[in-house]
């Protein structure tokens, strides 16, 4: 049986719904009906893709690592890469500096704009006739209300905020060497993570990650369970933003 076959009778074996595999794996039932139909184009590419299928199978009880080793020979496996060869080619994001404002210029640009702002005041103090200068005409009460009514903005018409940050959570099922930094290069960690620790990093934009041992940890961003992003001794590059995951 295909992938897809497999985990749907899977799931019926175990009498559930793809509502209730919905529920507990907080993968959308739309995109769970594409992989029990060997379409994965939904996943948002084979990284998230392996995670939701490794996600299903364990709601269902099913061993999840088959299905993923046929995964990646049917669509293709991240090539695997030295830990010293991808550790040489680290480098920091390079963010150019903010320069600091120019306080003369701006200083030097508000006076000429009060110069102005007087010289042209003066100009139509003289121009105006005070015996024929028509007085400026006042809107009628009746048209306040419609006025006000135009300007205050509807509840419903407030857009969404959306996410600012992205959280990344880290678990070693096994030790593992990470290096993670934010979108400015800053280093946020770098060391090994011991077996049965975690940790977690927030960043405003982006946040990137060097994992040595892909199938050694488990990773959890911006609150979706995303399991292990590849194999043992595997070694991956990653980076995810505040929209990230697809398919939550």
């Amino acid at each position: 049986m295909s992938i897809g076959e497999t985990l749907a009778t899977a799931r019926q074996t175990a009498g559930l719904t793809i509502s209730q595999v919905s529920e507990r794996t907080r993968i959308r039932a739309s995109v769970i009906r594409g992989i029990e139909a060997d379409d994965f184009a939904s996943c948002g590419g084979n990284f998230y893709a392996r995670g939701h299928i490794r996600s299903i199978a364990k709601v269902v009880g099913i061993d999840p690592e088959p299905l993923i080793r046929e995964f990646d020979r049917k669509y293709g496996a991240l090539e695997p890469t030295s830990a010293a060869a991808a550790f040489e080619s680290e480098r920091p994001v390079k963010i150019a500096e903010p320069r600091s404002p120019n306080w003369t210029a701006a200083m030097a640009v508000a006076l000429v704009l009060v110069v102005l702002y007087g010289i042209v005041r003066v100009l139509d103090g003289g121009a105006t006739d005070p015996q024929t200068a028509q007085p400026v005409a006042q809107p009628s009460r009746a048209a306040l209300p419609a006025q006000s009514a135009t300007a205050t903005p509807a509840p419903d018409a407030v857009a969404a905020v959306p996410r600012k940050n992205v959280q990344l959570r880290v678990k070693a099922k096994r030790s593992s060497w990470l290096n993670v930094r934010d979108e400015k290069g800053r280093q946020l960690f770098s060391g090994l993570l011991a077996s049965g620790k975690s940790m977690e990093w927030t960043a405003k934009k982006r946040i990137y990650i060097l994992i040595g041992n892909g199938g050694g940890v488990e990773l959890t961003v911006n609150g979706k369970k995303l399991g292990s992003p590849g194999t043992d001794g595997q070694v991956l590059r990653l980076d995810f933003g505040p929209g990230d995951p697809e398919g939550t």
